[in-house]
């Protein structure tokens, strides 16, 4: 788990990296010339880009909470320290007024002339003096301490209003990066849906893998999501059951291989759209549809959490989701419950 804590230099670094990086997808789709596989590439790249900007913008605002935290302490501090100096004002009054009413405006010469004891008169002043000056010192203890903790309330301050100013502007590319990411999201859509009526596939677009690190050998297809349809639900959109678990998720989402396996299908039209279907070591299908573009070839190996494909919106579709079977063949009709397989193999939806 990445540490919370930041070093002042690494903010600006990020904004400048972030911006460089928000504008590099649309350079790389003028230059492709708008094709398929510019656009799939550019929305596939300002997902990440977003992912990373949110990412930053969320580690910005606990940081600044952080500070505010650590202000709200040092003021609690000031004000038991002002507590206790008004104890100790309070007992020096006593002292004090104690001394008056004891003789205390008379000279220590006629005290002297005037005591029973002079010896008893003697350690009774030294006590006092002791006692004033312990009180003396409290207070230039105190005042020290608290100028110190004016200064630590002023720099924290200082520093939760710079963290505010640069989640603004952290926010601000955020809501840039993900204004762009709809309209790539609406071209890809409108490339795909041309791909399904002409029936052809427009090729593997080959995307830039995430650095997962999976130590698994099953993962979910998507890594966000919410579950819409599942399986065996009935509905309008359908002649019999359901026959896999619906994902929604928006255009464009990258989706992944559920585990290793070979792709032995991929194709255009009919009602899942443009779909995927990948063979897996223990003789099970698995089925990614509706999807907006692809990432493999036929005959091509995958690995878990590999992406092969974006999601969509393609073929007998009422909304952008992915639509994820597993099958005990490749073909329709052999369908089983997805969310109870994949339990079984430890990811739990």
């Amino acid at each position: 788990m990445r540490s919370s804590r930041r070093r002042p230099w690494l903010v600006p670094a990020l904004l400048c990296a972030l911006a460089v990086l928000a504008a590099r997808p649309t350079d790389a789709a003028e230059e492709d010339g708008g094709t398929g596989s510019g656009i799939s590439a550019q929305v596939a790249q300002l997902y990440e880009d977003a992912a990373r900007a949110t990412r930053r913008y969320e580690d910005g605002r606990r940081e600044a909470e952080a500070q505010r935290a650590r202000a709200k302490r040092l003021e609690g501090l000031l004000d038991r320290e002002r507590r206790e100096i008004a104890v100790l004002h309070e007992d020096l009054g006593r002292m004090a007024r104690a001394q008056y009413r004891s003789g205390g405006g008379l000279p220590l010469a006629a005290h002297l002339v005037l005591a029973d004891d002079p010896e008893e008169l003697m350690r009774g002043r030294r006590a006092v003096r002791q006692a004033e000056l312990a009180v003396d010192n409290a207070v230039g203890r105190s005042r020290r301490a608290q100028d110190r903790l004016a200064a630590d309330e002023a720099r924290a301050r200082a520093a939760w209003q710079e963290l505010e100013r640069r989640n603004a502007e952290l926010a601000a590319l955020k809501k840039d990066i993900e204004r762009r990411l709809e309209a790539a999201r609406v071209r890809l859509q409108g490339q795909a849906e041309a791909s399904v009526t002409a029936g052809s596939c427009r090729g593997a677009t080959r995307l830039d893998q995430p650095e997962t690190g999976f130590t698994d050998s099953w993962v979910a297809p998507v890594e966000t999501y919410v579950l819409s349809a599942g399986f065996g639900s009935g509905g309008a959109r359908w002649v019999n059951r359901h026959t896999g678990q619906d994902f929604a998720v928006p255009v464009g989402t990258p989706v992944r291989a559920v585990g290793a396996g070979r792709v032995v299908r991929v194709s255009c039209g009919g009602a899942f759209g443009i779909e995927i279907v990948v063979r897996h070591a223990n003789g099970y299908y698995t089925q990614y549809a509706h999807l907006a573009a692809v990432a493999v070839d036929q005959g091509e190996r995958v690995s878990p959490g590999q992406w092969i494909g974006q999601s969509g919106n393609t073929g007998n579709s009422t909304g952008p989701h992915l639509h994820f079977e597993v099958r005990v063949t490749p073909q329709l009709g052999s369908a089983v419950d997805p969310v109870s397989w994949l339990a079984r193999r430890g990811v739990p939806l």
